[in-house]
């Protein structure tokens, strides 16, 4: 893979500059820039300073203009900056020129995202993906590495007099990346087949959402008693994790944490992730988990809603479910919040507090897409009764003439493999 920068040492102290041009757009700059010193941090490199930059208009140059330019110039010189990250898109040559002026490696939000992807990346899957995004990130940044380098080679299989080693790169790029993007379908190709033996056995699944580090993977350990990776950073997991619970109805539900929304998530990673996010827009319904802590939360349950509304999974059935809300110290916001969302759960995944609550909760869910049925189910169909019990819950049991006379709820998706068995009609939970 290419990297963008050749970093002969890990950057020790890094600038932040985050540029607005509408005054009325100053709060959120300021709350975007506080987002990017946290990604900053996940990464390990130290904030020297954050800097909030209103321009009036956009510059080619610099973005900020030339004299705002070298005022941080200035700046990274006095303090011994050695990284500068704008929270802005910077064009590939915007990115150049401030290298040029200020002698630093210059990256922007973007460029960190896609860092902090790869660090956290452990499955061959999540692996592709990032490295997809960060190659079509890179392509057209790649003059910055090879601005030196401007020679002609001629030869068989070059093309007119000759190409640049730039060029010949940029093919190479290109073709990495259409071999990636062939590897990664052919993972979809298998999850899809995971979830459609998934679908035969008929769990009702749910899928929990949010934005990062809200304590998505937190609940899901809590709830299931599963080993599940949790650490208190942005992006802390971006493998999905599917794992079984028993409802104390003794229904079984699927439960698939997702990696995490954030504000400005790169386009790029927005496609390649669009697999992983899959889950979300093919569970039965949605727990969609945020941080009743956070001064921000709304803009926050915007962002993750935008991002399911990509996904087409927007309209789905939804359990809202406030966290941390023993970090909330003024109970005007939680009151606050239990006017606006009359319906959700406030929990602390934390303390315990409101978590028999929520589980009740998610119990009606499921009930809401379950069938009690009154089944006669002959021996040759003994995979059925042994379904019931794994899928199901089982009211009575009793056997005529070797013939399972049964009454049980079931998923409503199990209807079309017990329908020919039903004895009685349907009756909606």
């Amino acid at each position: 893979m290419f990297e963008i920068n050749a970093r002969d040492k890990m950057a020790s102290r890094a600038l932040l500059v985050g540029a607005y041009v509408d005054s009325n757009d100053k709060e959120e700059a300021q709350s975007l820039l506080e987002e990017l010193e946290e990604l900053v941090n996940t990464l390990g490199i130290p904030v020297v300073e954050r800097r909030l930059i209103y321009h009036r208009e956009q510059h080619a140059k610099y973005l900020i203009g030339s004299g705002k330019a070298e005022e941080l110039a200035a700046f990274i010189k006095e303090n011994g900056c050695d990284v500068l990250i704008f929270d802005n898109d910077l064009t590939p040559a915007q990115q150049r020129n401030f290298e040029e002026l200020t002698g630093v490696t210059v990256a922007d939000r973007e460029e960190i995202i896609l860092d902090i992807f790869g660090q956290r990346a452990k499955t061959r899957e999540a692996r592709i993906q990032v490295d997809v995004a960060r190659m079509e990130y890179s392509l057209p940044r790649l003059t910055r590495a090879w601005a030196h380098l401007g020679q002609q080679g001629g030869g068989i299989g070059a093309k007119g007099e000759g190409e640049s080693q730039l060029e010949q790169d940029k093919r190479r790029i290109r073709g990495q990346i259409d071999r990636l993007k062939r590897e990664l379908a052919e993972v979809r190709r298998a999850r899809a087949t995971q979830r459609k033996d998934r679908k035969r056995a008929p769990v009702p699944n749910a899928a929990i959402v949010g934005y990062t580090n809200v304590g998505k993977s937190s609940l899901l350990r809590r709830l299931t008693g599963a080993d599940v990776f949790v650490e208190d950073k942005l992006f802390a997991t971006l493998d999905t994790t599917t794992r079984k619970i028993a409802l104390p109805n003794k229904q079984p539900l699927l439960l698939t944490d997702t990696v995490g929304f954030v504000r400005r998530l790169p386009h790029e990673l927005v496609e390649s992730f669009n697999a992983t996010l899959e889950e979300a827009a093919l569970s039965d319904f949605l727990i969609h988990v945020l941080d009743a802590s956070q001064p921000r939360v709304m803009e926050f349950y915007e962002t993750t809603m935008s991002v399911l509304g990509d996904l087409g999974a927007d309209t789905k059935q939804m359990l809202v479910v406030f966290n941390k809300t023993d970090k909330v110290s003024d109970p005007a916001v939680l009151a606050g919040l239990r006017h606006r969302f009359p319906h959700a759960a406030f929990i602390s995944v934390q303390s315990g507090h409101g978590m028999e609550e929520l589980v009740d909760r998610i119990s009606d869910f499921v009930s809401n897409g379950t069938l009690t049925l009154e089944l006669r189910l002959p021996p040759d169909r003994a995979d059925l009764l042994a379904r019931l019990h794994r899928d199901g819950t089982i009211a009575s049991l009793e056997y005529e003439e070797e013939i399972a006379h049964v009454i049980a709820t079931v998923p409503k998706r199990a209807m079309e493999s017990l329908s020919p068995y039903v004895v009685e009609p349907a009756v909606a939970k």
